[in-house]
């Protein structure tokens, strides 16, 4: 049967599954996940599918499966769309109520937690740790020192006074640079 419309040629559901070298099962997965079709098959009606969409159809399938994408369709699109308003609306409300920390400040805050263990691991640890253990023999006894020192150098990260007022401003520049985004 020819297509007067446009390319390719209408088919039913056999003669589309022949033509394609696939199972009638492939066919309806494929209708089921998309593959378009002019008109539906019921009783006493035949299925009318269109080969060269249902080529174009495959093609963009095939390739968004290749590539992990997936051809997202007008209501899909309007549906992410409110959802990102949405959780948007949620964060502004979220920074006005102070429940949140803009990712600058945290990142300055953990480099001067990590800053101060780290010196303290360093510096302190050794110098402590190596007058703590001369002359110590017994393994358990090292090992316990060591132990202890380590917790020690790891308590700046609970200790209260590590994060001052001062670090959790922001330079007005960053408000600044945010503002004109």
């Amino acid at each position: 049967m020819s297509n007067k419309i446009g390319r390719g040629i209408i088919l039913n559901r056999i003669e589309t599954a022949n033509h394609f070298g696939i199972a009638a099962t492939t066919l309806d997965d494929w209708i089921r996940r998309g593959c378009p079709v002019v008109q539906r098959g019921s009783r006493g009606v035949q299925w009318q599918i269109n080969s060269a969409e249902v080529h174009k159809w495959r093609e963009d399938d095939i390739r968004s499966q290749s590539t992990g994408t997936k051809v997202a369709t007008n209501e899909e699109l309007i549906k992410r769309k409110l959802a990102a308003d949405v959780a948007s609306a949620e964060l502004g409300f979220a920074k006005e109520a102070e429940l949140v920390a803009p990712i600058e400040q945290t990142e300055r805050l953990l480099v001067k937690a990590f800053g101060e263990v780290r010196a303290s691991l360093r510096n302190v640890l050794p110098a402590r740790a190596a007058r703590r253990l001369i002359g110590e023999s017994d393994a358990s006894k090292i090992k316990a020192i060591l132990l202890d020192e380590i917790d020690t150098a790891l308590e700046a990260l609970s200790d209260d006074e590590l994060i001052t007022e001062a670090d959790l401003d922001i330079d007005p520049e960053d408000d600044d640079a945010e503002e004109s985004d």
